[in-house]
């Protein structure tokens, strides 16, 4: 077998103060009538962060800090989606409401009792994603009344596949408002006044 044998790519100094950092791919500014696909965290690009299902609270949010996420994938041992988790769901009330009815501790409590299961969760076609607007994904979560919404598609052998993720906060970063709460209804009403515009 031949060898191969690199060479060096040429390098250079920068002048100071003539570069800037570039933004982020996936944060490309949109509106609303700019194709849904490009709010989708694609899945195939970015790896999907999870978690297993008997995870502590704790142990969640802080993977959640660490990957800069605001939803986790719960999976079962065979890799399996069960559900999700945001942090809505980790820092709201439920881990109260359900510790109390199962009188436990909140230091007791796994993902698993607390997340939300796979078939409560709504999702959408990516065929449909590619034929819709940001406006479209709006709508969607906006009717759900969720922060996220799952875009799923089937492999070629028929299986459906998560390929996707839409999330109000990542909508409303790329259309450029500032997000300052994590209420749902207050994230809906910034980004359709900046639709309105």
């Amino acid at each position: 077998m031949e060898r191969m044998h690199y060479q060096p790519i040429s390098q250079f100094k920068v002048s100071r103060g003539t570069c800037s950092v570039a933004e982020a791919w996936g944060l490309t500014r949109v509106t609303a009538s700019s194709p849904a696909v490009e709010v989708m965290t694609d899945l195939r690009r970015i790896p999907a962060a999870t978690i297993g299902q008997e995870v502590s609270l704790a142990e969640a949010n802080h993977a959640m800090i660490l990957r800069g996420v605001r939803l986790l994938f719960v999976t079962d041992s065979a890799r399996h989606v069960v559900g999700i988790v945001t942090a809505t769901d980790l820092l709201g009330e439920r881990p109260t409401q359900v510790a109390r009815e199962r009188s436990l501790r909140y230091e007791e409590l796994t993902i698993n009792e607390i997340m939300v299961p796979s078939e409560a969760l709504d999702a959408v076609s990516m065929s449909d994603v590619l034929r819709a607007e940001v406006g479209h994904v709006v709508a969607t979560l906006k009717s759900s009344g969720r922060q996220h919404a799952l875009v799923v598609e089937e492999t070629p052998d028929g299986q459906p596949t998560i390929r996707g993720i839409f999330s109000a906060s990542q909508i409303a970063r790329q259309m450029g408002i500032p997000l300052q709460t994590t209420e749902v209804a207050r994230t809906f009403a910034e980004i359709e006044a900046a639709i309105a515009h």
